[in-house]
């Protein structure tokens, strides 16, 4: 017997026939003999409407009422699912994030896990009941419900799946599993039978949307195991593991990309000392994450160039920012680009491997690709390049790389 968590997003709950669909796959997996809790998300759309209710009602609302409203979206499914349940003949019931408790820190509308009591639910699965689970919300210490923003459920079903010390948890989606790269971009794309939490995680904080980066980042300090498969057929989806579960690790396990990114280039910046540190600390001041970094000395060495890359919804509010800091950073003007995409090379086995960068740089410029900027990390090789590119850099690094399917 397993102990099994299984999280059905928004598509696969997006009405009662598929919420009918998503009871008789839970029956099936309780008949196989085993022990299993659900994680719902609001049906597809619920919770986009809920959103524009509280904003058209108030602008700059109470964050706490914010909760309250958006929330109730995954407790409607909860109750569906559990209803759809009893009519197959399984004993199940519904719970919401603070009869758990999942406890939250304060920060309405993101607020983080603090501590999930998974004794409760445990003692409900080993009686045979099956236990419905909202995602998305918890219970501040001030009493009252949060949520942990958008995309959130994945995180509340990894925090159960810990507590409850479940074997694995499986996440039900509308694609049935993790490709090498964008499927719909790139045809040869294949599915991966499994993937290391280091590289998943990569994949989701470079666009893959198929995991919420938060979730991968606590089954990794938890050592959950992962299982990404589609709502809409049985086939074997991905295994998001441990480094030691994979016996022979690829050198580039896949190629990901964000369209999201918008370049910030500042010209002649004087190059003195603090300039660096007050233009990245005032961003940081109002919540404005910087990725991508690279400065280059002109040649009197008197001034530089700086570039840097921010989110696209983040790009005219840097611009303003930085203009407002033109006397004090001095620098001649600045010159923001929103048409740029971030390509990524992904995979653990570059840690034991050279020539990764050069077989990158080689087959852009083999297309006549220009890289604007590049980073690096232990297991990531990342390049912007002008967005005009981006199937033709995908497809030529997939099949660089050897992974193109046979």
């Amino acid at each position: 017997m397993a102990r099994i968590v299984q999280k059905f997003g928004g598509t696969s709950v997006a009405n009662l026939d598929r919420i009918r669909a998503v009871a008789g796959r839970i029956k099936e997996t309780i008949e196989a003999g085993d022990q299993v809790a659900v994680v719902v998300s609001a049906m597809a759309g619920a919770t986009d409407q809920l959103v524009a209710w509280t904003r058209e009602l108030s602008p700059i609302h109470d964050a706490r009422e914010y909760d309250v409203v958006v929330s109730s979206g995954e407790q409607v499914t909860a109750g569906l699912v559990a209803l759809a349940l009893q009519a197959e003949g399984v004993d199940a019931r519904s719970w919401l994030g603070w009869q758990i408790p999942i406890e939250t820190d304060d920060a309405h509308g993101r607020a983080r896990i603090s501590a999930v009591d998974g004794d409760e639910i445990v003692r409900r699965l080993g009686g045979g009941q099956v236990a419905v689970m909202a995602g998305f919300q918890g219970l501040g210490s001030d009493g009252r419900v949060t949520t942990l923003g958008r995309g959130g459920s994945d995180t509340s079903a990894v925090a159960l799946a810990a507590a409850i010390r479940a074997d694995r948890c499986d996440i039900f989606t509308d694609v049935n599993g993790i490709y090498t790269s964008d499927p719909r971009i790139v045809a040869k794309a294949r599915k991966l039978d499994k993937i290391t939490y280091e590289e998943m995680l990569e994949f989701a904080s470079l666009g893959a949307k198929v995991l919420q980066p938060r979730s991968v980042e606590l089954a990794m300090n938890h050592g959950v195991r992962l299982q990404v498969r589609s709502s809409f057929d049985d086939a074997p989806g991905t295994l998001v593991v441990d480094e030691e579960e994979v016996v022979e690790h690829a050198v580039v396990s896949g190629i990901a990309h964000s369209g999201n990114e918008a370049k910030i280039t500042l010209i002649r910046v004087p190059d003195r000392v603090g300039v660096a540190a007050s233009l990245f600390g005032s961003l940081a001041a109002t919540n404005i994450n910087v990725d991508m970094i690279v400065q280059n000395v002109s040649e009197d060495g008197n001034t530089t160039d700086l570039t840097f890359t921010v989110s696209q919804p983040d790009m005219e509010r840097t611009l303003r920012l930085v203009e407002d800091k033109r006397e004090e950073l001095g620098f001649e003007r600045v010159v923001g680009d929103a048409d740029v995409v971030k390509i990524s090379v992904i995979g653990v086995g570059m840690r034991s491997h050279a020539g990764v960068a050069t077989t990158m740089f080689s087959a852009l410029a083999e297309c006549g690709i220009n890289i604007q900027v590049i980073s690096t990390s232990e297991i990531k090789i990342s390049v912007l390049v002008a967005s005009t590119y981006t199937e033709l850099a995908l497809r030529s690094l997939h099949s660089a790389y050897g992974l193109d399917a046979k």
